[in-house]
């Protein structure tokens, strides 16, 4: 029997491209949700990778609904902390909820997700935990202060929980995604796409979500246990750190 994956924000975009790669590379996966009961009905029944939701901003429902889907599936090895939100506004007109409803979820949702995961690891001397960034982690992006600090934010945890979980046989990865051609990129007026986002790309084009989930599979593999507190870029050239 495969090992047990479980994808944050899993059910649709890139997590949803995440979930199928990791299913077909031969992992029992679990996709979290946080409120798209249809979206998340329909993946299932498409893909039979079953469903859970709560919001990873809420450490008690992340810890219940962890304990669920071990009972379900068995002891979550992989772990893709891929759940995240935007909040966007210029930082004079930004609220405190606005700010707090992104560091809740995109930077908190770690936490809230990986420490009860953790034990278990440390204990069976196995884990992958990896991080979906992003490239406004790494270079910061105007109406997104919220957004950015939370990504790099990301970046932080990764490298520090790397070194902590290095002798235990936990790797903790993270992945800067770009332009991704996501349902959300893609309802982008076409002109603003085509002529101020796009000719950013050195290759030309968005990213694909099957080329971030690939990451993620090579990531998660049992031969990568040499790389950790690591970075893969995904951007296309636009953007090197």
């Amino acid at each position: 029997m495969g090992r047990v994956a479980l994808v944050t924000g899993g059910s649709r975009g890139i997590g949803a491209a995440i979930s199928v790669a990791l299913k077909e590379a031969g992992y029992i996966v679990a996709a979290n949700y946080a409120g798209n009961d249809e979206a998340a009905k329909a993946f299932t029944d498409k893909t039979g990778i079953k469903t859970y939701k709560w919001s990873v901003a809420d450490y008690d429902a992340c810890t219940a609904g962890i304990r669920q889907v071990e009972s379900d599936l068995g002891p979550i090895e992989v772990l893709v902390n891929n759940a995240g939100i935007t909040r966007d506004a210029m930082f004079h007109k930004m609220s405190p909820e606005q700010w707090r409803e992104v560091i809740d979820t995109n930077l908190s949702g770690l936490f809230n997700m990986t420490h009860p995961v953790w034990p278990g690891m440390r204990e069976r001397k196995f884990g992958r935990v990896i991080n979906i960034s992003s490239i406004n982690g790494q270079k910061g992006q105007a109406g997104q202060s919220n957004y950015s600090s939370a990504k790099a934010g990301d970046l932080g945890f990764t490298k520090s929980l790397a070194q902590e979980g290095a002798r235990a046989g936990i790797t903790v990865n993270a992945i800067c995604p770009g332009y991704i051609g996501t349902e959300m990129v893609r309802a982008i007026d076409e002109k603003v796409l085509n002529e101020r986002i796009i000719p950013q790309i050195p290759v030309g084009r968005l990213g694909e979500p099957e080329e971030i989930a690939r990451a993620v599979v090579f990531l998660a593999a049992d031969d990568a246990g040499f790389v950790t507190g690591s970075t893969i870029t995904a951007n296309g050239g636009q953007y090197f750190a």
